[in-house]
């Protein structure tokens, strides 16, 4: 079995998704899968993670690097309304 990268669909989110990764459309059964009210990726996703020395570094303009930071965001239905959600969690395959 591959690897998968998991999105936590939003409490309450249902079809039809429109799916952006980094404000790029995704194709279901090509990009990603849902399954078990996540969505599934197997192309490798990945959230920076600052922490306080490089946060500082950053905001005193010592760092001029910023490392992988990707976004995924779904448009979907919430009852009878459209909604988005923006910048949801990402879980890497070796965390349960």
């Amino acid at each position: 079995m591959s690897e998968k990268w998991r999105v936590p669909l939003p409490e309450g989110a249902q079809p039809p998704y429109r799916v952006f990764v980094n404000g790029v459309p995704q194709k279901e059964g090509a990009d990603y899968e849902v399954r078990s009210h996540e969505l599934h990726f197997s192309r490798p996703l990945e959230k920076e993670r600052i922490g306080l020395g490089r946060w500082t570094a950053m905001f005193l303009g010592l760092w001029g690097h910023y490392g992988k930071n990707d976004s995924v965001d779904v448009q979907f239905r919430r009852g009878s309304r459209e909604t988005v959600a923006t910048g949801l969690e990402i879980i890497p395959p070796d965390q349960p």
